[in-house]
């Protein structure tokens, strides 16, 4: 009997000190303090790494006790990316629900390969713009693919900003120069860029393709590219696709500066916004590559040629 009152009170005790661990936990940093400040969770950060930023960052008093809270309130899958504006005179749990929601930012992911159509498309669907007015005033090839934290009231032109300051620090000084170094433009080099981002799949394929477009358009030669067509076709309402599959010869006749089976050279602008890899493939092309040709093959694999007979073989074996 005496045990048993003995292990009684030892759990009594034991649950008081949990409690008092727990209230204590509970309570905000410093409650006097009238100051915010902006915490921010990153896209795909787990609870662990959320805790221990809010512990850095003197938010929370206890990380074990800010993480039962998260759990007891079931809102682990809950919790948001973007930015919050939080206080050290806030409760734990005050700080749990605010970032299930209130963010001020938003994480937002642009990948390789789209025209500024369909970035327009992306950004509407998590903050609120005029997708004509976007549209009408990006710059296409220079929406530099990344993942964006953005505020979700930006306006139009400071979501312009941040896409073009992004661009300028990764479309390097450097780069450009090697660039240069190949006797393009600036401009050439990024339309080229966004060649090679729609024409080449594997990284490997990149350099070398970049090095056969360069070759035609400096021999003066007709670049004669699927993707620069699909480009001119515009949106597909069938296919609900702005990059149309299956191209038919009525296709390849459309009258479009950049039907680049009809006119010789560049396309006028770029066809959609390619990411660092492809820049870097022009940036370091194999320009003194021996081939003129080149075709993918339904996994996206590359078939070079030297001769145009090359070509119509690699044609015949891989895409008939």
């Amino acid at each position: 009997m005496k045990k048993i009152t003995v292990l009684f009170a030892f759990i009594i005790l034991l649950s008081l000190a949990f409690y008092m661990f727990y209230q204590e936990g509970s309570l905000p940093v410093d409650k006097n303090n009238q100051g915010t400040e902006i915490f921010v969770i990153k896209k795909g950060e787990g609870l662990n790494s959320v805790v221990k930023n809010l512990a850095s960052q003197n938010l929370i008093r206890n990380k074990v006790v800010f993480y039962l809270i998260v759990k007891q309130m079931g809102i682990e899958k809950k919790i948001q990316a973007g930015d919050f504006r939080l206080s050290k005179n806030m409760k734990a749990g005050v700080i749990a629900k605010n970032l299930t929601h209130g963010t001020l930012d938003v994480w937002i992911t642009v990948i390789e390969g789209l025209r500024k159509e369909e970035v327009a498309q992306i950004l509407s669907e998590t903050i609120q713009i005029e997708t004509i007015p976007f549209i009408e005033q990006a710059r296409e090839g220079y929406l530099f693919p990344d993942t964006y934290l953005v505020p979700k009231d930006a306006p139009i032109e400071a979501l312009l900003s941040i896409f073009t300051k992004n661009f300028q620090s990764k479309y390097t000084v450097q780069l450009q120069n090697k660039v240069k170094s190949l006797g393009l433009t600036e401009r050439e080099g990024v339309i080229i860029a966004s060649l090679v981002e729609k024409e080449a799949k594997f990284p490997e394929d990149k350099k070398k393709v970049a090095g056969i477009l360069i070759k035609r358009f400096k021999e003066g030669w007709m670049m004669q590219l699927d993707a620069t067509i699909q480009y001119a076709l515009g949106y597909q309402k069938k296919e609900k696709t702005w990059w149309k599959k299956d191209l038919t010869i009525d296709d390849i006749k459309v009258d479009s500066t950049y039907n680049t089976y009809k006119y010789v050279g560049l396309p006028p602008a770029p066809i959609c916004n390619p990411g660092l890899d492809s820049f870097e493939a022009v940036a370091n092309a194999q320009v003194n590559t021996p081939y003129w040709y080149y075709i993918s093959d339904k996994k996206g694999n590359m078939h070079y040629g030297v001769t145009l007979e090359d070509h119509n073989a690699n044609i015949r074996k891989y895409l008939q």
